[in-house]
């Protein structure tokens, strides 16, 4: 990167960073601390849960995704919005009812102790997790672009976040994540138009769908039943909605968001926000990675993105590498020869360019089944790794210093939510309700600032063992779903079955987890699924065991 790069991506990061830590540094007591004085509005709270959701993962793995997959992955928030209006409906008015800090407070209140202790639990390991994964997706961006090893860009990134979170709380994270979706979209918009800008003259709007079209890119509705297919309509409003419900209604990450709104009408009216603008956010999103394909179509691509592996293949498997090379190169030539054709006559697509575009697949797998078979410390797996090569080399100088800016800043929101949540469900839950001798307010704040810090160093260690399992965006959603099932179930039950005790929701709830990891690791049944199973089977068990109390 060029210096200008370098003084926007600093000076980006670094005004967050101090702007947060400044504007909430008097927090003098737990309340202040985990729920910003109950002073969030409607847009701030619809903001914070958005820039919650949208990590790093999602603006370096989305756009990888579309140029792969094309855009049914959009169907994964079909049912989002139907979940904001049932969360709008029952949770929200029960948690400002309660005045509770936590989610999982309201479990004790309906059921018992270890019933909270469950869930909080439940929450803390999949969560806990998930704050690794987001710290890593940023720290591989900074690695490819400086060299540097990733494990000390785990530490910086994760020492950042740490520190306005430590400072300033909830009040901070809600604050610092304004700035950074502003950065954001601003960000994002630039690349949008360089886009359009870069495309050849005659692409015309028509031409560009149809291509993006007849490329299978543009598929974003799938109504297939095969539960093995994973992005599907079924599995948008089914599994899709039983992960958002449980995702923003039992997700202290989440909860945390906006149980500190004003009111419940400004919760409602923040969550709605989120609810109708969170899908077209994510379309534009995955438009932009079908827009880079496209791009990369007209334009010299590698044959893989992931730099570490055209290293090892040149020094490792250089002759059969330089085969499959000239092979790439001759499709490619032969594959402008009939887009000059394309370009020029408006009416039908090129049948040969899908039998190229089959041709360049097979090729690239066959370099991954390389790597993939004789060194398992290089990730083959290049969907993280494309937006990355676009921006590094063809976005103009200092737009490159703002984009990387983009990811980390979205890192950083996403982080930042996820430790205060977890240091907030560590002290409410587990340290202050086992606390036999009651304390100052001020020790309960002193001790939700260390479990911050215990939690973001522990972000780290898990960050600095992270590995690409498909993309990024996947892996956290399956993380996700092998758990948020069962969590949400609990609350289903605590909710709609009045009849249902503490015993039953119990010993159901761990039933219904262990099945879920037994489906997960015995079966291909698509992630999102699991959401729905894990509820379903915490509910049924919970009807069936009920006669236990």
């Amino acid at each position: 990167m060029h210096q200008d790069d370098w003084a926007i991506l600093i000076f980006t990061i670094l005004f967050i960073v101090i702007y947060g830590a400044y504007k909430t540094r008097d927090n003098k007591n737990i309340q202040s601390f985990l729920k910003g004085n109950n002073s969030s509005n409607w847009f701030t709270i619809g903001i914070s849960v958005m820039a919650t959701q949208a990590s790093a993962i999602t603006f370096l793995s989305t756009p990888g995704q579309a140029y792969y997959d094309g855009m049914g992955f959009l169907q994964f928030y079909l049912g989002l919005p139907l979940a904001m209006i049932i969360i709008c409906m029952f949770f929200v008015p029960l948690y400002h009812k309660l005045k509770v800090y936590t989610a999982y407070e309201f479990l004790e209140n309906r059921f018992d102790k270890k019933t909270r202790t469950l869930g909080a639990i439940l929450f803390l390991v999949q969560r806990g997790l998930a704050a690794g994964i987001t710290i890593f997706a940023p720290s591989i961006i900074l690695s490819t672009v400086l060299g540097i090893d990733i494990k000390i860009l785990n530490f910086l990134v994760g020492f950042l976040v740490i520190t306005y979170t430590v400072t300033g709380g909830t009040k901070a994270v809600n604050i610092t994540q304004k700035q950074q979706m502003f950065v954001i979209f601003f960000g994002l918009f630039f690349v949008f138009f360089i886009l359009l800008e870069k495309y050849p003259e005659n692409l015309t709007i028509s031409k560009f769908l149809d291509y993006s079209r007849s490329s299978e890119k543009f598929k974003i509705i799938d109504f297939s039943i095969d539960p093995n297919n994973r992005y599907t309509f079924w599995s948008g409003i089914t599994g899709g909605l039983f992960l958002a419900l449980s995702y923003f209604g039992t997700d202290q990450s989440q909860v945390q968001r906006y149980i500190s709104g004003k009111s419940v009408k400004e919760i409602r009216l923040g969550l709605i926000f989120n609810g109708i603008f969170k899908i077209p956010m994510q379309f534009f999103i995955l438009l932009l990675g079908v827009m880079v394909f496209v791009f990369f179509e007209f334009n010299k691509s590698p044959v893989n993105y992931n730099p570490q592996v055209i290293s090892y293949m040149e020094k490792n498997h250089s002759s059969e590498y330089d085969e499959l090379i000239k092979e790439y190169n001759e499709l490619t030539k032969n594959k402008n020869e009939i887009q000059e054709r394309f370009l020029s006559n408006p009416i039908n697509f090129p049948i040969e360019l899908n039998s190229i575009q089959k041709n360049e697949k097979d090729l690239r797998n066959t370099i991954k089944q390389i790597v993939s078979e004789n060194n398992n410390t290089i990730e083959e797996n290049d969907k993280d790794y494309v937006f990355l090569h676009f921006i590094l080399n063809y976005l103009p100088r200092g737009l490159i210093g703002l984009l990387i800016a983009v990811i980390i800043c979205a890192a950083m929101s996403s982080t930042a939510s996820e430790l205060n949540a977890l240091a907030a469900t560590t002290t409410i839950d587990l340290y202050k309700r086992n606390h036999l001798k009651k304390r100052s307010e001020k020790h309960y704040l002193n001790a939700t600032k260390i479990f911050t810090i215990i939690w973001g160093f522990i972000a780290i260690l898990f960050a600095s063992f992270g590995t690409l399992f498909e993309n990024l965006i996947q892996l956290v959603n399956i993380i996700g779903s092998i758990f948020y099932g069962t969590i949400l179930g609990i609350f289903l039950v605590a909710f709609f079955f009045k009849n249902v005790k503490s015993n039953s929701v119990f010993y159901s709830a761990c039933l219904s987890q262990i099945t879920i990891f037994i489906i997960f690791f015995s079966t291909d049944i698509s992630y999102l699924w699991l959401n729905f199973i894990g509820a379903f089977l915490t509910v049924v068990f919970s009807n069936f065991l009920k006669k236990l109390n």
